[in-house]
């Protein structure tokens, strides 16, 4: 086994971005250089929320591929990993080869772009006394990471004729949906006309002036599984054979039968791994509702034979507008296409014109499939409202500043009031917010005379004398765009900016939201705790040198806690709330945040109560935003609604809830110059 030669110093750029103020900065990552300390922190932060420790976690993936390694080497050879990740899949290749006499020609080389993981990789191998290095690169759209590319290279440059390959083949299966949730997610047009209350987001003959993205989307779709009516049975779309160079670019044209009445909201689609060239071992993401499609019913093509796995989801894909109406048994027309980074379809029945053309893509605004649901959300729209149309009345001619990246409430105050000035920041949409704001104006009846749109933070108000009076108003959802995917408390950039504003605010300032109240409730977690573990040994290899770095949260060693994760607690697989929601921390932007010690500690007084028995595994943590003095009307960010995510604290041993267990402990420290909030748990002995 040949050993893998010394590198030179490798230098990459890793973004590491401010909570409390969403600037940006590029720092420099290299190998033992000055900045170690500061670049393994900023390391953690990013791998502990992706998917590594998941993957790592899920035993039925790590045997099939250990299985298609030792079945497709059979004799010592030159292996190619492509994207390295924590190096088990070469190691898994470099063990198989040290049992052949010839073990001396064996060699393995890897790639690994990300420096972070190449570094997190070599700690591995030295834990393991081994120098190789391994992973796959495939994301729940397969192609997302680059996969074509890649391949085309490794077949031009790296890999000899006819290579054997693990895996062997990829086959993408699609079926036609109907959900009045996935319907929500990006019709904001035909939501909006359900509505009464005067704002036109998207008014008449501008429908598709908001929408998302023309791309895959990945979700848990088992989760919504009761809310989806199948309009067809499970097709193949494309498939990709990893021994053969593929193409660039391709396209195929089928016809699908309905198997149902119904309107075809969404396409779901997954994938099946075919890891070896026999046939024998599969590795699928195929919803829970369906078996896969190949020739027949493939055992044990689903991950784990069950068990829920949070790093292989489904896709989906939207189709616009209202949907394409089928009849039952009619057939409708279905085209997909790919190119080197992802695959996108459209539909047609025979008497219909196309849906989701291949070159959609006509909105001013892109936004989240969430926040597209929420702002075609009767009851949250009615809450800002409410709130705003009450305090506005009292007001002649008020300055307002919208301090984040609502075009809501820039909509809203100009609605209500034809005499109020307002300034809005858009610090993410910028000047796409200034034109969709000009865009809309009329049909909702404002000029935009009396709208500014700065495109950066309200705290730039201050550089150059922009306010010639105080502030009467300063709103916020908070919604900062780009940041949909963060912990719920670092939208208290509003706060930050609320304090920088300070000396502008006017005495009988109104604040909205005038409060925030971080809220938590016990949950049981069996699924997201199993896949969050720390680890030991994987396939036979000591990973426990990743636990940190990746963010493991249970099974750690005494004193040691997991960090607190961003996820959306509906698709976290079996889940049941365990207690009362309970306060934890209340932040008051009436008052700037320096009013505030350094740390903010807090201690539940009474112990948390569980309402039922069940296995405790840990909290979900958000924030509600109290929009008016009286604390009448408020928008809850917390798991009953699913357009949010909440941040998840999993303990280390999970609580058997009973008679002698009945209560446990959690303390929140927010640091106001970081923007961060520490949470500890704690749990009887």
């Amino acid at each position: 086994m040949s050993a893998t030669t010394a590198c030179p110093k490798t230098r990459a750029f890793q973004l590491r971005v401010n909570p409390l103020t969403g600037d940006s900065e590029w720092i420099v990552v290299e190998e033992g250089g000055d900045r170690e300390e500061l670049e393994e922190k900023t390391s953690k932060n990013l791998l502990a929320t992706t998917s590594y420790l998941d993957m790592l976690n899920d035993s039925y993936r790590n045997w099939a591929f250990r299985a298609a390694i030792e079945k497709t080497i059979k004799k010592p050879c030159h292996v190619l990993d492509i994207g390295a990740g924590t190096g088990l899949l070469s190691m898994m290749a470099a063990r198989t080869m040290a049992k052949f006499e010839e073990a001396s020609e064996a060699k393995v080389s890897a790639c690994e772009s990300y420096l972070p993981m190449g570094k997190l990789m070599r700690r591995v191998l030295r834990k393991n006394q081994m120098e190789k290095k391994v992973s796959e690169i495939l994301d729940s759209e397969l192609l997302g990471e680059g996969l074509i590319p890649t391949l085309q290279q490794a077949h031009d440059m790296l890999l000899a004729k006819n290579p054997q390959t693990v895996p062997y083949r990829a086959t993408t299966y699609g079926q036609l949906v109907e959900s009045p949730f996935l319907w929500k997610l990006h019709d904001l047009f035909s939501n909006e006309i359900n509505l009464s209350d005067g704002i036109h987001l998207t008014p008449a003959g501008l429908e598709r002036v908001i929408g998302i993205k023309k791309q895959q989307y990945v979700m848990h779709c088992t989760a919504m599984s009761r809310e989806i009516r199948l309009l067809s049975e499970p097709f193949k779309i494309f498939e990709f054979d990893f021994w053969k160079k593929p193409e660039s670019h391709g396209e195929i044209e089928m016809s699908i039968k309905a198997c149902s009445d119904g309107n075809v909201i969404a396409v779901i689609s997954w994938w099946v791994l075919q890891l070896d060239e026999e046939g024998s071992i599969f590795y699928s993401t195929a919803p829970r509702w369906t078996n896969c499609p190949d020739n027949g019913m493939v055992e044990n093509c689903i991950p784990g034979n069950e068990n829920w796995c949070d790093h292989w989801k489904q896709c989906v894909w939207f189709i616009s507008g209202a949907g394409l109406p089928v009849l039952k048994d009619k057939l409708v027309l279905f085209k997909a296409a790919y190119d080197e980074i992802k695959i996108s379809y459209h539909l047609k029945c025979d008497d219909q014109t196309c849906c989701n053309n291949f070159n959609f893509g006509n909105c001013l605004l892109e936004l989240s499939p969430e926040r597209v649901a929420v702002y075609g959300d009767k009851d949250w729209r009615s809450g800002f409202i409410n709130a705003m149309r009450n305090t506005l009345n009292v007001r002649s001619a008020p300055l307002c500043i919208i301090a984040d990246d609502s075009v809501f409430l820039t909509i809203l105050i100009s609605y209500l009031s034809k005499n109020a000035n307002t300034i809005s920041s858009f610090p993410g949409l910028q000047e796409k917010g200034a034109q969709y704001l000009q865009a809309i104006a009329d049909s909702n009846g404002f000029s935009m005379d009396r709208v500014k749109v700065i495109g950066k933070r309200a705290s730039y108000l201050l550089t150059d004398n922009l306010i010639q009076q105080k502030v009467d108003f300063l709103v916020g959802e908070p919604f900062y765009y780009g940041n949909e995917g963060a912990l719920p408390w670092q939208n208290l950039r509003f706060w930050k900016e609320r304090t920088l504003l300070d000396s502008i605010l006017s005495e009988d300032v109104v604040i909205m939201p005038c409060k925030g109240i971080l809220k938590v409730c016990a949950m049981s977690l069996p699924d997201l705790w199993r896949s969050r573990c720390s680890l030991k040994k994987v396939e036979g290899f000591d990973h426990s040198v990743v636990n940190e770095t990746l963010g493991a949260c249970g099974n750690l060693p005494p004193l040691l806690e997991g960090p607190c994760l961003p996820y959306y607690i509906w698709q976290c697989g079996e889940v049941e709330e365990l207690s009362e929601i309970l306060p934890l921390m209340e932040f008051n932007f009436l008052e700037p945040i320096h009013a505030c010690s350094r740390k903010i500690k807090v201690i539940l007084d009474d112990t948390i109560e569980f309402s039922k028995l069940g296995i405790c595994h840990g909290f979900a943590l958000w924030i509600d935003w109290v929009l008016d003095n009286k604390k009448s009307l408020l928008v809850s960010t917390g798991p009953i609604s699913r357009y949010w995510k909440q941040g998840v604290k999993l303990l280390s041993k999970p609580l058997a809830v009973n008679a002698a267990y009945s209560f446990a402990e959690i303390e929140a420290f927010f640091d106001h110059s970081s923007g961060e909030i520490t949470i500890s748990s704690f749990s009887p002995s």
